[in-house]
Parts: C-alpha cells; sequence; structure tokens
C-alpha cells in the first residue's frame, strides 16, 4: 500500500477495527481455555461472531486497496485532507474550518493553494475576539502537515496564501498508473442509485429543438454517474396519456376504420395531429366523440388501447431514430405508466389532511410557495402534478433512488420545487439524505437571438437539424479535401458523423446549461477555439504521434511498466499535472452538474499538448532524409496519457472520436 497520506486515511478505521478485533478474539481464547466464563458456548457464538466480522473486514480492506491502486487519485482532495488535518492539528478546537484548496493560476505560485488562513483568521474574531493576522495562521498550519507523498514543498505569500509544490516523482507515478490502468474513477464507496428523467417528448408530436438540450445534457450525466460506478436508471417520461389521445383515436377511427384488422400507414404522425386537432377545434360532434374516446380509453376498453398503442408506436419509431444518431440509451416510463397510481396519491394528500377543495378542483398547498399543486380536476381527472406527484413516490419508495434528477427546462423550475417540497412535507424522502435534484436549462436561440425557429417561423425538427449536421460536415471535410487523398469512403464517412454529431452535442454541453445559447452550424464547425470540431482534430492528431513514429499499443504498454515519465521540462510538468486534475473536474460536476466545466476542461487539455508539443520533441528526425533519429519514449508516453483522458472526456460527452480525420 502506497504510504501517500490520503490513500492511507481512507482505510485507517478499518485496519484499527482489524486490530481491535483481532485483539478481542485472542481474549476470548484465553476465557476459554481458562474455564473462567460459565457459558464456553456464549463465548464460542461470540468468538465466532467477531472472526466472520474480521474475515469480512479484510476481504474488504483487500478489495478497497485492489480498487485504490488503479483508481485515479484527485488530488485536490488528497490536499484537502492533508491540510484538514493540518488544521486540526493547528487548531483542534476550531468547529468546522474553512477548507479552501484550489489549483493554482500561475506557476510562480506553485502547483495548488490552500487559501484557509484568511477565513480562519475572520472565525477567531467573531467567536474569541482573538485578532490573528492571517499569515500566522497560515504558517501555524503549514507547521503542522502531516508526513505525506505528494507535497514537495510548500511556502507562505502575501497576506496567507500557502503555495504548494507537488512532488514531480508523485506526478509521474501516478501518470504511470493512469498508462497501466487506464482512466479509472476515485472509489466513491456505498454504491447509490441514481435516477434520471431526461429527453421526454409528447408522443403524436415530433421531436423539436426544444428536446434537444433535455436529451443530449441528460445523456451526458447518465454516462459520468455510471463512469463513477452508480447505478443509472435512465427514464424517458413520454407524454403518452391525457385528452389528447382522444381526438387522435376519433380521427382515427374515422381515416382508418379498419385499424384493428390493418395496420394504419400513417407515415406523418404531426400532420395526422394537426388534423385531428383542427377537427377538435371546428367539429362539435367530432369534440364530442374524441371526449367519449378519453373515457373509453381510460377505462382500459381494448380496442381503444390498441388504437392508443398504434398511436405510440408510430412515435417511439421516429423517437428511436433521434437515439440512434445521437446514440442515445433511455427506458420508456411515460405518464400513462403511473396512471394507476394517481388515486393512491389524492388519498394519501387527503388521509395526511394536505387537500383543500377549490372550486371542484383538488389543491395541495405547499408552505413557501404560491401557486397550489391541483391534484384532482373538478371532473375528476388528474393533472401533470398527479402525474409527477406519483413518478416522485415511485422513484423514491419502489425505485430507491438515492439521486434524483429531472432534466427539464427552466420554465419547470417552480412546478418542480413545489412537487419536491410536496413530497419532503409529506414524508416521502429527507434532502439531508437523498439528493433531488432539478437539473434545469435555458433555450436554444438563433443567430437573431431569438427562440430557434424556420424561416416561416414553426418550431426546428430535430431529425432536420440532425441531417442539416450531416450535410454541412461533409461539405467541411471536402472543403479541407478529405475525400480526394486523406481518407477512405468508410473513414470519411466516419468522419462525417463524428463531426456532425459531435459538434451538435458540444455547442451545447460547453455552454454552462442554466444560460440561453445561439445555434450556429458555422461556429460548432469551425475547427478553431473551443469547438467539437478543433477537439476531436487534436485528438486524432496525438493519436497518429506514436503511429507515425511505428509504435504500437504494446510497445506503449511494456515502456509504461519500465520508463520514468520524466518530467523535467516545464511545458511536460504542465501538461502531466493538467492530465491529473481529470478526477478533480468529474468530481464537481457530480456535485453541481454543470457539463460544461468537462468541456472548458478538455479544450484546456487540448492546448496545454500543443504548448507541449511545440516545445518538446517527441520523435527527432534527421533533416536531410526525414529518418527517425531518436524517440523520446517518456513523451509519448504523455502524448498517450493525454489522448486516454480525452478518449474518456468524449466518451462522457458521448462525443465518438475517430483515428483518422
Amino acid at each position: 500500500l502506497s504510504s501517500n497520506y490520503c490513500v492511507t486515511t481512507q482505510f485507517a478505521f478499518q485496519e484499527n477495527e482489524i486490530k481491535l478485533l483481532t485483539a478481542e478474539i485472542e481474549r476470548l481464547k484465553n476465557f476459554g481455555c481458562l474455564g473462567v466464563s460459565p457459558s464456553l458456548e456464549g463465548l464460542r457464538d461470540e468468538n465466532a461472531k467477531l472472526k466472520y466480522r474480521l474475515n469480512f473486514l479484510k476481504k474488504s480492506l483487500q478489495e478497497e486497496r485492489s480498487k485504490s491502486t488503479k483508481s485515479m487519485i484527485n488530488i485536490n482532495s488528497c490536499l484537502q485532507e492533508i491540510f484538514g488535518a493540518a488544521i486540526q492539528a493547528a487548531y483542534p478546537d476550531l468547529e468546522n474550518p474553512p477548507l479552501v484548496v484550489t489549483p493554482s493560476q500561475q506557476p510562480k505560485f506553485g502547483d495548488y493553494q490552500c487559501n484557509s488562513a484568511m477565513g480562519i483568521s475572520q472565525i477567531l474574531l467573531k467567536t474569541r475576539e482573538q485578532k490573528v493576522i492571517p499569515r500566522e495562521i497560515a504558517e501555524k498550519i503549514a507547521k503542522n502537515i502531516p508526513a505525506n507523498e505528494c507535497i514537495e514543498k510548500v511556502e507562505i505569500a502575501g497576506p496567507g496564501f500557502i503555495n504548494v509544490h507537488l512532488r514531480r516523482d508523485f506526478v509521474s507515478k501516478q501518470l504511470s498508473s493512469l498508462l497501466l490502468n487506464g482512466v479509472q474513477p476515485p472509489a466513491i464507496g456505498k454504491r447509490k442509485k441514481v435516477v434520471v428523467d431526461f429527453s421526454s417528448p409528447n408522443i403524436a408530436k415530433e421531436m423539436h429543438v426544444g428536446h434537444l438540450r433535455s436529451t443530449i445534457i441528460g445523456e451526458s450525466m447518465c454516462r459520468l454517474f455510471e463512469f463513477a460506478g452508480y447505478d443509472v436508471l435512465r427514464l424517458n417520461h413520454l407524454g403518452d396519456w391525457g385528452t389528447q389521445f382522444g381526438m387522435l383515436i376519433a380521427h382515427l377511427q374515422d381515416k382508418f376504420p379498419d385499424y384493428l384488422t390493418v395496420s394504419p400507414p400513417i407515415g406523418d404522425l404531426q400532420a395526422f395531429y394537426k388534423e385531428s386537432k383542427r377537427r377538435f377545434d371546428t367539429e362539435e360532434e367530432f369534440k364530442k366523440r374524441a371526449y367519449q374516446c378519453v373515457v373509453l380509453l381510460q377505462s382500459k376498453n381494448p380496442d381503444f388501447i390498441k388504437a392508443w398503442n398504434l398511436i405510440c408506436d408510430v412515435s417511439r419509431r421516429e423517437f428511436q431514430k433521434i437515439y440512434n444518431c445521437l446514440d442515445v440509451t433511455i427506458i420508456e416510463r411515460g405518464e400513462s405508466f403511473y396512471h394507476e397510481m394517481m388515486k393512491d396519491i389524492v388519498k394519501e394528500f387527503e388521509d395526511k389532511g394536505f387537500v383543500q377543495v377549490d372550486d371542484g378542483r383538488k389543491v395541495v398547498f405547499v408552505p413557501g410557495f404560491p401557486v397550489p399543486l391541483t391534484i384532482m380536476k373538478s371532473d375528476g381527472g388528474y393533472t401533470y402534478d398527479t402525474s409527477d406527484l406519483a413518478a416522485l413516490k415511485h422513484r423514491l419508495c419502489e425505485e430507491k433512488g438515492d439521486i434524483l434528477i429531472y432534466v427539464v427546462d427552466s420554465g419547470q423550475s417552480v412546478h418542480f420545487q413545489t412537487v419536491f417540497a410536496a413530497g419532503q412535507m409529506i414524508g416521502w424522502y429527507d434532502p439531508k439524505v437523498t439528493r433531488v435534484a432539478h437539473a434545469a436549462f435555458g433555450v436554444v436561440l438563433g443567430e437573431d437571438k431569438k427562440k430557434f425557429k424556420t424561416r416561416s417561423g414553426d418550431t426546428v425538427r430535430l431529425i432536420d437539424l440532425l441531417e442539416e449536421g450531416l450535410k454541412r460536415a461533409m461539405d467541411k471535410l471536402k472543403d479541407k479535401e478529405r475525400d480526394k487523398v486523406v481518407l477512405t469512403p468508410e473513414e470519411l464517412k466516419a468522419a462525417q458523423t463524428s463531426v456532425a454529431f459531435g459538434c451538435i452535442k458540444y455547442a451545447d454541453l460547453c455552454h454552462n446549461r442554466l444560460n440561453d445559447y445561439v445555434f450556429s452550424f458555422d461556429k460548432m464547425l469551425d475547427d478553431r477555439g473551443n469547438t467539437a470540431a478543433y477537439l476531436l482534430y487534436a485528438f486524432t492528431r496525438i493519436r497518429a504521434i506514436a503511429r507515425l513514429a511505428n509504435i504500437d499499443e504494446q510497445m506503449l504498454q511494456k515502456a509504461a511498466r519500465e520508463e520514468v515519465l520524466i518530467l523535467d521540462h516545464e511545458k511536460e510538468w504542465k501538461l502531466g499535472k493538467c492530465i491529473l486534475r481529470f478526477p478533480e473536474i468529474l468530481q464537481k460536476i457530480l456535485e453541481d452538474l454543470l457539463l460544461h466545466t468537462l468541456c472548458d476542461y478538455l479544450y484546456e487539455l487540448a492546448t496545454t499538448f500543443t504548448e507541449f508539443y511545440d516545445s518538446c520533441y517527441c520523435v527527432e528526425k534527421d533533416r536531410q532524409t526525414g529518418q527517425i533519429v531518436k524517440v523520446n519514449m517518456w513523451r509519448l508516453l504523455l502524448c498517450e496519457a493525454t489522448a486516454t483522458v480525452m478518449a474518456k472526456g468524449f466518451d462522457i460527452l458521448g462525443i465518438k472520436p475517430v483515428q483518422r480525420m
């Protein structure tokens, strides 16, 4: 086991318990031999229990150690543990002292900074009326830093900043571990269940640009939590139930009267929906029939259930085309799934005295929210509020979700806050134990800074957007003449798909999801700046370095086992540290669910690599002949480590890189 402080602290409690249990077993053995105990059988039982616990702990400790030696270390977390221990030793009576550790912005300030001294100074002044200058506090903290493997030295700067310089052999060792074990997530402890609600289009309506953000952001969040080791349930809360199905079924009966025996050729469901809506709004007799159809559907009449399924199946096939393009995996669990649970939801709120009747409606007022939830309409029907409450309870109580994430636009914020607060009020969950979050996002704007629409003012169909992306990506590749010599037809097709869908996803994910963003094909396909086109091209260049030097994967693995990564050049050192920041970037996103941080990191990594590659020769060639004279293997290993981290970052973002572009 590494003597690294932050690794050993993970196991300290378990190791201590093993020592205590071993001593207790010896004690019980002695009692048994001496015959002191009146109940030898009781001692044997106790001894067996202790041995079982001891074996369990030893096995658990071995498994955790095995995981930890392969996992990437979160250096920021390690430094927080080290400085947390130092602050505790320096100020043992201080409760919850501030712990602030961040990467340094400039090399002259070291690699990381601990900025806790200023906060501690304020606390001492407020709680104890002690005026201690932050620099003195910083010096006291520095003196109490425990022995560890990662810090080379610390320096006190300015009013009380503690500048931390990492050990080069520590960074080198972590990079070697990354190359040998791949990108492994830090251990998360108990495996929790995460339920992510995303995409959620409506049956009989085509997916439009408004569904793009929820689908892309939700898929990426799922990939991140899965990589981190969580049990993830991906749910598509389809709008597949409600009064609109009455008019759709009535129109189906008129247009395809033999629908029960012959599958109706509904090609354009959007047009079908518009026709039925027009009739619903203008034909009184049709409107009455539509309401009757709703009643028969909700009473589970077999013919009407079949009609409903037919309409849903047409939509599902169209949705799946989108999901296939975007490489999205999701389980359908629409509003209809929760329909039977809704009457129990109403009864539960009634039984607990939370329901009031308002003009025939049953409503629930939640403290702190001015608008009540309507859980039953005056005609006895249910609402979106009832459906969302039923879904919340099922995910908490049946699915046993530890973390629930709703990836829905910002316009629904008040609604979800009210629903979540109602769930707490009735006792379904405790926010201190279970995390329920609305991952809200802004709208997609056109280049005129208004809601993204077609020229005719219609909402942009998502399938049209994706097809346009494919066309423009191919145009871009042909402009660069990649189709003439560089790529085979198969490679050209793979590059087209990678660039088109990668750029659409990245253009969304690289913006803070809370903000609106402007959709521009020209910007997202630009191979300069923070775009997928730039990153994908950078990745293929990095992967090509070893290939062009005739170094294959086996040779790289052998070098990773035998070579020491030399980080003497300032650009080598900068790149090595940047690579190892990957776990702390992911940890931050797991906490705040803001995926643009990963995009910013990948762009920083790519630009840092360019600085390194421009300054440090990986492969040295004869200037006259072009023959390879020398391969600096440790630098090729840095290239490989960069590409490995970039590939995992792409995977989390749902972007598929290609080997040749």
